[in-house]
């Protein structure tokens, strides 16, 4: 049997801020646990009809149920090259120029002059 709750504007305008927060939370987790439980009921049917037609959910979906796990996390790129100004600063050579990248060209030398 589901409850019906009504709060009036009244209502809440009489609460306190950490009130309204604690609330809020507390909203938000009930949210979250509903949504969770309708996505497992629809998931439930799902894989119920397909196996009433002779299949597995993954072979009409052609995938598979994510896992949870991370994926590995990506090495980063070595340097390439160095500020033959300051050889601590290097870039790879990947995403964006660096300011002393820009300044070293305009100033008329090459990356091949930077490379390590």
């Amino acid at each position: 049997m589901k409850k019906s709750y009504k709060v009036s504007a009244a209502d809440l305008n009489a609460m306190s801020l950490s009130e309204l927060k604690s609330l809020e939370k507390k909203v938000a987790k009930a949210i979250g646990k509903f949504e969770e439980r309708e996505k497992k009921k629809a998931l439930a049917e799902l894989k119920e009809h397909a196996k009433k037609l002779g299949f597995s959910l993954n072979e009409l979906t052609g995938g598979s149920v994510k896992s949870k796990t991370p994926k590995k996390p990506t090495q980063k790129a070595a340097p390439k090259y160095a500020n033959p100004a300051d050889a601590s600063q290097t870039w790879t050579g990947r995403g964006r120029r660096p300011a002393w990248v820009i300044s070293a060209l305009e100033a008329g030398k090459s990356l091949d002059d930077m490379a390590i």
